[in-house]
């Protein structure tokens, strides 16, 4: 059985579950794997002792965005001329 994810690596997430994310390329959905498994064993009720071999090959990856700093316009302010010497 030939499947294929979208993995997003975020190691800096503020959430572990966060920093590792598995998606269907096409509905976007968190795979099941346990699922996936059963559907490839069968529909008997029983107990297996399965091997699941998993072997990664990366077809393509898409570059991050630098993330842009937004800069907000102040405007200047002369705190010198609005201040009055206390005699």
């Amino acid at each position: 059985m030939m499947k294929h994810y979208i993995l997003n690596l975020n190691p800096t997430a503020k959430h572990e579950w966060d920093r590792y994310i598995l998606r269907d390329p096409l509905t976007a959905k968190r795979p099941d794997i346990a699922k996936l498994i059963a559907e490839a064993v069968g529909a008997d009720t029983g107990s297996y002792l399965v091997s699941v071999k998993i072997e990664v090959t990366v077809l393509e990856e898409a570059a991050v965005p630098p993330v842009e700093q937004l800069s907000l316009p102040f405007p200047e302010v002369n705190i010198n001329s609005s201040r009055r010497e206390a005699a």
